[in-house]
């Protein structure tokens, strides 16, 4: 921390690569944020489970129940996870005291129980927790929880299925190994391991298309060389009958044919 490095970077188009020199900093990440959105609804986002997101969680769910909410979003998109304790703590704020956050449970056949401390804010208001691929580990902790429970409905898609537990055994040179010792369960018993949290509602974002709209002078973009209209398609002819005389056919041969666009001018 406090000392200096130097990066060389190139970068396409310019002859000689960019040098840019970074100090050492231990770089402190905001992992909640919240505010208030129409109708009085708050919202809450999670980016980390670390040592402060309890105490911030806490202290930003206050400033929302001070404005009256009537409802709140919990997101937990994109978060990667972090600590167990972090997830346990988060997920009192709205569980009763001794309701069941998740279980830890070896090949051994032990199991630990984290549950609501006495402790717990128990918030009771109409909840909804958005997670996508990217919610992984501790969001599936806290999101498993809030559905097993019914304190809200889960809404995204399917999370990316981390529920091992990983401990590492340092080793004499110094590095060390890791190995998966157990998995986690939800308060429901079932294993998020691979599996991931199923969304009660499935929304699966998808980047929007816009269509091109013609003009006169060309396409959307302004350009003038936008593909030839299509021919237009040709009605369909009418079989023949078996009765049909000569004349009938050369009158059927005529209405088949389509009208040129200039004879419509």
């Amino acid at each position: 921390r406090g000392t200096s490095v130097q990066l060389t970077i190139e970068r396409e188009g310019l002859e000689n690569p960019l040098v840019f020199t970074l100090k050492r900093d231990i770089i402190k990440i905001q992992s909640v944020r919240s505010k208030l959105l129409e109708g009085n609804l708050g919202y809450v986002r999670l980016s980390q489970f670390q040592e402060a997101t309890v105490d911030d969680l806490t202290t930003e769910l206050g400033k929302l129940v001070s404005k009256d909410i009537q409802g709140l979003i919990l997101d937990l998109r994109n978060n990667p996870g972090g600590l167990l304790t972090a997830a346990v703590g988060v997920s009192e704020q709205f569980l009763e005291s001794g309701r069941m956050v998740v279980s830890i449970q070896g090949r051994n056949g032990k199991k630990d129980e984290y549950r609501a401390s006495a402790n717990s804010k128990n918030y009771q208001y109409p909840m909804i927790v958005l997670v996508n691929h990217g919610s992984a580990s501790a969001s599936e902790i806290v999101a498993a929880a809030m559905q097993d429970w019914g304190k809200a409905v889960v809404i995204g898609t399917t999370t990316f299925g981390k529920g091992s537990v990983q401990t590492i055994l340092p080793l004499s040179d110094g590095s060390g190994l890791r190995l998966t010792t157990a998995k986690y369960y939800t308060p429901k018993g079932k294993s998020i391991h691979s599996v991931g949290v199923q969304p009660d509602i499935v929304i699966d974002p998808k980047p929007i298309q816009l269509a091109k709209q013609e003009t006169p002078e060309g396409n959307k973009d302004g350009n003038s060389d936008s593909s030839p209209p299509s021919t237009p398609a040709k009605p369909p002819v009418s079989p023949p009958s078996a009765n049909s005389t000569p004349q009938d056919k050369e009158k059927e041969k005529d209405q088949a044919q389509p009208i040129p666009p200039e004879d419509l001018q």
